[in-house]
């Protein structure tokens, strides 16, 4: 009898690479040289940590700063990073660097994984994705040291690294102070550099190159910036563009006269709370305001920049900006009674309708589920929950200090929620990608229903 070979397909294989980063991470953490005082750490607060590091969430059940070692920390590092650039990536990425050569179902994996439409020059891809992380990383550590290595001396450098892999890869972890960046609420350098290092990672590796082209084509002709933008990018730009400074001047308004966050700044101080704030709620995590203290209006504003998250095939979470878009547009072309959805003067396929509505589906009943099951073991607020939720489903890593409180169950529920938020929408979007149509014979009858 002979043996069939077990194939696994790419969607299969992306959550089996997530998952066993994860279980490998929480492994390693579990063990004495990982935590601060010696001890080994319980297993379910070692997986929390490892699943919040790959799929770069945030949220954290023990303060990062005093609860692991060096080594506990360097593991949170790499699993941060392994989750930004995708198991799939690093691992292509040290074949590359080996000389190992990539065959057609390893091309065809990393098309996947990056919800590209060729392979064409995807080996080129890879590299520039790798090399320009590592650069842009690079640099934000050494702006960060400006500031953390006269504070905290050498260990600054260390300092300065971890946060600027954290902040590019959108997880929203740091080693500075329990209370996130509350202490550098005001300081330029810092907000202006984690900025810059999240929308970077979270408007996507597409629009980086595609900006890049056009930089480099004007060397040699006139080019019309914005209008030789491709539909992606000009979506992605301009979807990011708008709800950050729509957020921050919603945030301003709303937070404006509370005591407990901006009443007693300055207006330009509240500007800069009210830009960080709405930058960080793009899937970042980093809290220069404590969330808790926010207003309701606030909060619920929050709720939703957190759900739609940052840009397709780049490091943020969410449902994402370019899904966004592709669902207002179709939403108004009906109410318009046209056939076609149309942006930027193009007309976009029937297939990226019907994917944005999927992806916005499933997030929204993982959203719901973890909120309805995580009501049933905790006696927090309905507001505190959500934004929870929210966050774990948008991988975002914003609390309102209710992380540290859950029990047992609670943990379980979020850990769950965070890996589902995380490979969720990338398997319900290569299941798009990679699924064939079938061909029915007979078809059932058509028959209209009311909707709305």
């Amino acid at each position: 009898m002979r043996k069939q070979r077990l194939k696994l397909s790419t969607t299969h294989i992306i959550l089996v690479s997530f998952m066993a980063a994860i279980m490998i991470g929480a492994l390693l953490l579990s063990l004495p040289i990982s935590s601060a005082d010696g001890s080994a750490t319980p297993f379910v607060d070692a997986l929390f940590t490892a699943t919040t590091s790959t799929c770069v969430t945030g949220l954290v059940v023990t303060p990062t700063v005093a609860s692991w070692s060096v080594f506990g920390q360097a593991v949170i590092l790499i699993l941060i990073q392994i989750g930004g650039l995708g198991v799939i990536t690093i691992m292509s990425a040290i074949m590359i660097m080996l000389h190992k050569k990539m065959g057609i179902g390893d091309r065809l994996l990393l098309q996947d994984a990056f919800n590209l439409n060729s392979l064409s020059g995807l080996i080129r891809f890879v590299k520039n994705v790798v090399l320009g992380t590592l650069i842009v990383e690079s640099i934000g550590a050494l702006l960060y040291m400006t500031v953390f290595v006269p504070e905290f001396g050498m260990r600054g450098i260390w300092i300065s690294v971890f946060t600027s892999v954290s902040a590019f890869c959108n997880a929203g972890i740091d080693i500075i102070a329990e209370n996130s960046l509350c202490g550098y609420a005001l300081n330029p350098m810092i907000n202006a550099v984690t900025c810059a290092l999240i929308i970077l990672g979270g408007i996507g590796y597409i629009v980086w190159w595609d900006v890049i082209r056009l930089i480099k084509d004007s060397r040699r002709k006139k080019v019309r910036f914005f209008r030789d933008l491709t539909l992606h990018s000009k979506i992605a730009i301009v979807a990011t563009l708008v709800l950050i400074f729509v957020g921050a001047a919603l945030i301003f308004a709303f937070e404006y006269n509370n005591p407990l966050t901006m009443k007693d700044c300055t207006v330009w101080e509240k500007i800069e709370l009210s830009l960080f704030q709405s930058v960080t709620t793009r899937t970042a995590g980093f809290a220069t305001v404590p969330q808790e203290n926010l207003t309701n209006a606030s909060s619920i504003l929050c709720l939703l920049l957190m759900f739609i998250g940052g840009s397709p095939v780049g490091t943020a979470g969410g449902i994402k900006t370019v899904t966004v878009a592709v669902l207002f547009s179709s939403a108004f072309a009906s109410i318009r009674n046209k056939e076609d959805t149309e942006l930027f003067g193009r007309r976009l396929t029937k297939e990226a309708v019907s994917k944005a509505v999927a992806v916005t589906s499933m997030s929204f009943i993982i959203m719901f589920v973890s909120t309805v099951l995580l009501s049933a073991v905790t006696s927090a607020s309905a507001l505190d929950v959500m934004y929870e939720t929210v966050s774990a489903t948008a991988t975002v890593g914003l609390t309102r200090n209710l992380t540290s409180s859950l029990n047992t169950l609670g943990k379980l529920i979020i850990i769950l929620t965070m890996y589902l938020g995380r490979v969720g929408p990338i398997s319900l979007a290569l299941a798009f990608k990679s699924g064939k149509e079938v061909q029915n014979i007979v078809k059932n009858p058509t028959e209209e229903i009311s909707v709305g």
